[in-house]
Formats: C-alpha cells, structure tokens, sequence
C-alpha cells in the first residue's frame, strides 16, 4: 500500500527525513523551476524513478490542490500510538507536547505541525476518533513538520492527561473564559498545551483535567482566532518563557 504526498517542501522533508520510504516521483512536464529541479536532481542521484505528466493530470490526483508540480508516491509513515510515550518522555529533559482535542480539518492539523516544529514541540497527540487524518493536505500545509514531529493517536485522552501528571507535565487547557491570561502562568517547566476544536473548544472531560485554564488577549472587536494561529501563540509564549528563563 502507498499514499501520495505533493509540494516542494514536503517532497523535500522527506528526502531529508525518510528517503526510503520514496518511491516514485511525478514532475510537471517543461517545468523550469530551479528548487523543483534541484529536488529531481537528489532523487535521480538515489536511483528513483521519475516519470514527466501534464498538469491536468496532476490536478486530478491532488483534486485541484496546489501541488507545485510534484507528487511523490510513498510508503505510508509510521503511526505512533499511546504505547510510545514512556519511551519518549523518558529520553526528553523539559517535555514541550502539544495535544489538539478533536481538531477536525486537515488544514488546521497541518498549520498546527508546522507551528509545533517551529516551536520546537516534541510530540503533538490527538485522540484516535473525531481528529483529522494525516494525509497529503495535511501534510501539504505542514511543509515538511509533518515528517519532523511524532503525531501520537491516543484512544482515550482523558486517561492520557492523567498520565502525564505522573511525569510531571503541567496541563495548560486553552479556555476563552478562563481567569489568567497567557502570560500570567508560568510555562519553562515540562509542559502540555491543549487547544480545543474548531468552534466547540475543549470538552468537558478534557477540561477537567487540566491543571490550569489561560486565554488570549482578545483586545479588537473579533471574539476569537483560528486554531492554528490561537496554536502558534500559546506554542510561543512558551519558547519565550524558556527563553528568558
């Protein structure tokens, strides 16, 4: 089984992270762009196929996206499940985790992953049932954090909150009525930052399990920002926090 990824920056992810995993590339014919060509060059040197397609052909297997004129057939990642944590936090020194609960739309999932290795996030986690899949828009938008940064899929998020508690990871949950701002608490220790879904916010169960609610600063007439932007600046309160710790 494969699955098709497009777009410089992913393509180029891969072969930086997992080039075995590559299996063959599609390029838009006559096509002159230099970072594309530089990408074919690398490729070719490895011995992968590359075979030359029209853009018509191209827009029907991205369904229109903006695919910059590649596509890459891959093996499909590795799927991380709850069972890699005490692994991973055990080799971590300050964890830095981001959990989205139930963000739905590829689109959201994928700017999330990109905020998340810019910030320098060492796992984000979702639960298994109502969060986007990890497909080619997501992976598309991400620009290449997709390949960088463990996505971990968990079947029950509450229970997975509580064992974080155990390694002593401090639940930050995002909540528009909360009482402290986001610069009010303080994030340089291990942290956990949960941002809610699209237009629900957390759940109630979720809620429950965070030690600590913070908001953003809404000073403008709009009561409320996107997922993926509300993401990038809890993410980075926190390396500013640590920063000037």
């Amino acid at each position: 089984m494969s699955e098709i990824i497009y777009g410089i920056h992913a393509v180029k992810s891969l072969l930086k992270h997992d080039i075995s995993r590559l299996k063959k590339v599609y390029i838009l014919k006559g096509c002159k762009n230099r970072r594309l060509m530089s990408i074919v060059n690398v490729i070719e040197g490895f011995g992968i196929v590359v075979q030359i397609v029209t853009r018509p052909w191209l827009d029907a297997q991205t369904a229109g996206a903006v695919h910059q004129g590649i596509i890459a057939k891959i093996l499909p990642c590795q799927q991380y499940q709850e069972a890699i944590l005490p692994h991973l936090l055990k080799n971590i020194k300050l964890p830095f985790l981001l959990i989205l609960d139930c963000v739905t739309d590829p689109y959201n999932l994928g700017a999330c992953l990109r905020s998340a290795d810019a910030a320098g996030v060492h796992a984000v986690i979702v639960p298994k049932d109502k969060s986007a899949k990890l497909n080619s828009t997501v992976k598309k938008v991400a620009c290449g954090a997709a390949e960088s940064v463990p996505l971990i899929r968990v079947t029950n998020l509450a229970r997975t909150l509580r064992f974080l508690k155990d390694y002593n990871i401090w639940i930050i949950g995002t909540e528009e009525k909360a009482d402290n701002t986001l610069s009010q608490i303080q994030l340089t220790g291990p942290v956990a930052v949960v941002m809610g879904s699209e237009g629900k916010g957390l759940r109630r169960l979720t809620r429950q399990h965070c030690d600590d609610l913070i908001k953003i600063p809404m000073l403008g007439s709009s009561s409320s920002l996107n997922i993926s932007v509300a993401t990038g600046i809890c993410l980075f309160e926190v390396v500013r926090q640590r920063a000037m710790n």
